[in-house]
């Protein structure tokens, strides 16, 4: 039996073994940060999607906090896009612009 596919995830002997991460990199981009607007899915609830982000998922987070926190709003990070409850593109296009980004609204 070869035990070097074994996924084990609990040993007697040292407790809970955590399997080792992969540590994924962000998508290819060409320097635009692009915000759309979707619906789709979402039973009507329009939610802003902002792509094109060249951060690692820590900075992502942490861009994605401060924009939640300006427009009082949720959202979260799902492969490397950040995700904004309601349609507030044009105060978040300011707040990525003051940052330095270049930004171009997309969609309807």
């Amino acid at each position: 039996m070869d035990f070097g596919e074994l996924n084990l995830v609990y040993s007697t002997d040292g407790g809970k073994i955590d399997k080792p991460t992969v540590k994924k990199n962000a998508p290819k981009s060409d320097g635009v940060i692009r915000i759309h607007r979707e619906t789709k899915g979402r039973k009507g609830k329009g939610v802003m999607l902002i792509k094109g982000l060249q951060l690692d998922q820590k900075a992502l987070k942490e861009l994605a906090k401060d924009i939640k926190k300006r427009t009082g709003t949720g959202g979260s990070v799902k492969d490397f896009v950040i995700e904004i409850q309601g349609d507030q593109r044009d105060i978040v296009k300011a707040i990525l612009e003051k940052k330095g980004h270049v930004v171009k609204l997309a969609g309807s």
